[in-house]
Parts: C-alpha cells; structure tokens; sequence
C-alpha cells in the first residue's frame, strides 16, 4: 500500500504508517554503494555525486517540460539512486539509465495517453543513443531492481503527513502549510545528493518541520508544532536526528535560492527541438513551465 486515504473509511493513521514504514527500508538505495559514488574522483572514469545531481536536474527539467507530475520525478529519482547504488556505470551510460529511469516512472505514474514515444523523449532531451540503447538499458534496470517499481518516496510520506497535520489543525493553521510549496521545496532536495542517504520519512518530517519552525518565528502556531511532535513520536525520529537533517534541508534551500545553484534548464530544451519533432509533438509538449522560485511568505 502506497496511495494514502483520508477523511472517512480512511484506514487508521498507525496501520497506514505502518504499511509506508514497512516499505520504506526494501526501497532506499544501499549504503554502500552510495559511499562508492561519494568518495569517487571526479576523473571522468567513474560516477560522481556531481554527475548524479546533474542528472538528477536534467530529468527536473524534462519533467517541466512535458507538465508531468510531481510523483513521477520523485520515482524516477528513487529509481536512478536505487541503480546508481547497486550498479558501477561509467558516466557515458548515465544519461541513459537516467531517462529509462525517467521512462519507467512516466510510465507507472503517469496516464496513458500521456506517455510519450521513447523516440520523443531521446531527441528531445538530445541524447544520442538509439530506442533499442534505451529499450535493453530499460530491462537491465528493471532486473537490477528486481522489477520493483512502485517505491513509497518521499513525497508520499509528505503528502501523508501533510494531510495528518491538516486534519488536526483549525481553518487557520491549515492555511499555514501549503504543500505545492512544500512539494517544491522537496524537488530541490531531490537535486542534492545529500538526501540519497536519508529516509524519505525523515526527510519529509523535516521539511515540514523546518517550514513550521520558519512559521512559528512569525506567528506562534501551537496546534502545528504539537500535530509535528506528534507526526515526530510515531516515527520514533530522536530530537537530534530531526534537528540535524532540518538543518541539511535549511542549507539545500538556501543554496537553490541563490545565482550559485545550477537549476534545471527548460529553455534549453525549448530550442533544440526541430521542426520535423515539432510537427509530430503533442500539442501539451509545449506547454513549457518555467522553474519557479520557491514562493517565500512574509511575515
């Protein structure tokens, strides 16, 4: 169980954790393998965590590109950590394992109708290799994964949590968390390798906690920060972890924020398409949206 039903006939909270908890640990990328990448020289022989990342913002922009939904990219990154740590690619293959990763998240979260071809999706993210490369890569993926796809990400334990908090909360407060922020705010943490190691549980508590910290400094909320304490105890999450990767959260967005942090590219995309791919794209390919800026409340 992935999908989180509230409101009436909703299962209970700590049978729908339990289920997402449960998952969570057969789905995270292996240590050691992430250790390998960590410490690899950028030599151009081996991967890197600046090669990840930036394949990591290649496939944020083509989710913009195409007007896909937040699911799919948060997949198509579990999916591309989970192989990056079991398999020693050279970065010649990346860009490849990158967009079958992509392929295969598209085409479990996405509808059918909105899949584009494989043929589409190479040309238009410029890449050289052939259907039949993308095809057998695909397969080599899905075995290498042992074709287990459908991974509680980090979106799913914030959305849950986010709907938990909400339904503890007065009109007022829920005004207070706004979860397309919030789901923006975790794109970006997508973007930086320091996350690959973390829960997604604990990665979605401290972005809701780091986002009520930055509230309460503003305007004291109690009922959000007891529902947080609350969302804390049933994950069994130790005040020093929270604080910790709460911290790691603040710094990533901080650093997205400024000119330094290399963002996706969708304008790229935009002008390297031909006019023979253009007559033959769907009318939404071109429904380019630009990456905003994370929107910031004042206080």
């Amino acid at each position: 169980m992935i999908d989180q039903v509230t409101g009436a006939g909703a299962l209970p909270f700590a049978v729908q954790l339990k289920a997402l908890l449960d998952q969570e640990a057969r789905y995270q990328p292996k240590l050691s393998g992430l250790r390998v990448i960590e410490s690899a020289q950028d030599n151009g022989l081996r991967m890197t965590v600046k090669l990840r990342d930036f394949q990591v913002r290649e496939l944020l922009s083509l989710t913009r590109f195409f007007g896909f939904c937040a699911e799919t990219f948060s997949l198509a990154v579990n999916l591309l950590d989970r192989f990056l740590a079991v398999v020693k690619i050279q970065p010649k293959h990346l860009s490849c394992v990158g967009l079958c990763c992509f392929y295969i998240a598209v085409k479990t979260s996405e509808e059918e109708k909105n899949v584009p071809l494989a043929s589409d999706l190479i040309r238009i993210s410029q890449n050289r290799f052939t259907v039949h490369d993308m095809m057998r890569m695909e397969k080599i993926v899905l075995e290498k994964l042992y074709w287990k796809v459908k991974a509680p990400t980090a979106l799913h334990f914030l959305r849950f949590f986010h709907s938990c908090i909400q339904e503890k909360v007065d009109t007022e407060s829920k005004r207070i968390l706004n979860i397309e922020r919030l789901e923006a705010q975790l794109k970006a943490c997508h973007c930086s390798f320091t996350f690959t190691k973390m829960k997604p549980s604990l990665l979605a508590l401290s972005l809701l906690a780091l986002e009520i910290e930055d509230r309460h400094e503003c305007e004291p909320v109690p009922a959000l920060k007891e529902a947080l304490d609350g969302l804390q105890e049933s994950l069994s999450v130790k005040s020093g972890d929270l604080v910790c990767v709460r911290e790691l959260v603040a710094k990533c967005l901080a650093e997205y924020a400024t000119t330094k942090c290399l963002k996706p590219n969708g304008q790229r995309l935009r002008w390297m398409i031909s006019g023979r791919t253009a007559r033959q794209l769907k009318h939404s390919y071109y429904k380019i949206a630009h990456l905003p800026t994370i929107p910031e409340y004042a206080c």
